[in-house]
């Protein structure tokens, strides 16, 4: 389990870490903490900018999205401009926006470690959810 934007909830629940969504741009944020040893810090981005932030943030995970075309019109990364953007190896890249039944194979083609499909899920569970 993860808190959102809020370590010392976080910390005084004693649960799994903190997620860091793309808007916080406070690159102390997690430095006056002391963390549990197995508290990870996880968040989101949208661009290099934006991955630089999480990492100066502490993440080992990001959230980096959107890969496909989404219905609020952002601009989106697209499989090539996923890729470029992955050159910390010692991250994990998760693939997140627009992934769907028809598009989700096309991950694969993708440097990152997984993804997360949540308007796909929510709308059909997870029986149309195949194997590459």
């Amino acid at each position: 389990m993860f808190i959102s934007n809020d370590i010392q909830c976080a910390l005084k629940l004693k649960i799994n870490g903190i997620y860091i969504p793309s808007f916080n741009k406070k690159i102390n944020y997690v430095s006056s903490f002391n963390f549990p040893r197995n508290f990870e810090i996880i968040g989101s981005a949208h661009n290099f900018n934006e991955i630089q932030i999480k990492k100066k943030q502490g993440c080992k995970e990001i959230f980096l999205s959107p890969l496909f075309q989404i219905k609020k019109g952002k601009k989106i990364l697209n499989i090539h401009n996923f890729n470029k953007l992955i050159v910390d190896k010692k991250l994990s890249y998760i693939a997140l926006g627009g992934i769907n039944e028809t598009n989700y194979k096309k991950i694969k083609l993708t440097r990152s470690s997984g993804f997360a499909a949540i308007t796909w899920i929510k709308k059909n569970g997870l029986s149309k959810l195949r194997p590459f």
